[in-house]
């Protein structure tokens, strides 16, 4: 059975990109849009990976991912535009344990999964 890996992000063009590309990979997606809706799918489909976009509205990833390590070590790559390196840096602290700058190549995401 292929990893599941949880894709969150605002935007439904991101989503069906990193979407194509990963299940072409032979991974099975799961895809969020907010936040909340992020926590819940975790809980419903378990999966191995979050991609995660800090940049939300209501409930941004950094909430997201605090949320997640109070519960599990889940893998999490943070994928956002906030390139700067205190951005990382706040990111990784959270719990992320990986961070990717938009644009990525979807080839490097696969590498770090």
């Amino acid at each position: 059975m292929a990893e599941t890996i949880l894709l969150v992000d605002d935007e439904e063009k991101v989503l069906e990109f990193m979407s194509s590309f990963l299940k072409n990979e032979g991974f099975q997606i799961v895809t969020a849009r907010t936040g909340v809706e992020a926590l819940a799918k975790v809980e419903a489909a378990n999966p191995a990976l979050v991609v995660l976009d800090w940049m939300m509205p209501n409930m941004n990833g950094l909430d997201v991912c605090r949320e997640l390590r109070k519960k599990s070590r889940i893998g999490i790559i943070m994928v956002t535009a906030k390139a700067d390196e205190m951005d990382k840096i706040i990111g990784l602290e959270v719990g992320a344990d990986d961070y990717l700058t938009k644009p990525f190549s979807l080839r490097e995401l696969l590498a770090r999964n």
